[in-house]
């Protein structure tokens, strides 16, 4: 997993409420078996017509977002059925980061385990965040470490994390290299099991 620890980008904002995970990543593209390759379909239904033309009023479809890596959005946000491929999309688009004022819980861990970071802020905060979105010159700082967002106007909000899911982004370790971390122990107890099971 790609490690997390202070982030600076362009922030895209979509100021809608109740963004589930099939507006993420519409159902007929979760056949695929790799995690990546999922970005090209990300809000797929918003941002294109019937005919796979690019609808040019959704806001990622606007050139100055080309390289947005953090995503504002209303209340709410992941809602809908589990799946993970939802946070595998976003990821996979280009976003770091997820900012909203509340997330649903499944998304909100999923994202979490995948690199990507959801983080809640106050409504003020969110409201401030998006309409300063559409300035041109605007960046935002994601800093970790400090659990703080900083804006280039001066806006500066802290935000919450479960230690240990810090701990995890902050040195890029998923479930997989959690368990890793105790290699030479699991390989240790394969090979005494191994000898007692030739004993026996």
């Amino acid at each position: 997993m790609e490690r997390f620890t202070i982030h600076t980008g362009t922030a895209v904002a979509i100021d809608r409420a109740n963004i589930d995970t099939d507006q993420i990543i519409p159902k007929q593209f979760l056949k695929r078996i790799e995690r990546s390759g999922y970005g090209e379909f990300l809000f797929y239904d918003w941002r294109f017509n019937s005919d796979g033309t690019p609808k040019p009023d959704f806001v990622l479809n606007d050139p100055k977002y080309r390289e947005a890596s953090l995503l504002i959005a209303g209340a709410n946000f992941g809602c809908g059925s589990s799946r993970e491929h939802a946070p595998w999309s976003l990821f996979d688009y280009g976003f770091r980061c997820v900012i909203a004022p509340s997330f649903a819980d499944i998304f909100y861990n999923n994202s979490l385990k995948n690199g990507l970071l959801p983080v809640v802020l106050d409504d003020e905060s969110i409201s401030n965040l998006m309409k300063r979105s559409v300035d041109d010159d605007q960046t935002i700082t994601v800093d970790l470490e400090s659990q703080t967002v900083r804006d280039t106007v001066g806006l500066t909000a802290s935000f919450q994390i479960d230690e240990f899911r810090k701990y995890c982004l902050i040195n890029g370790l998923d479930d997989i290299g959690l368990t890793l971390q105790h290699e030479s122990k699991i390989a240790d107890y394969e090979t005494r099991r191994s000898i007692t099971a030739r004993a026996s």
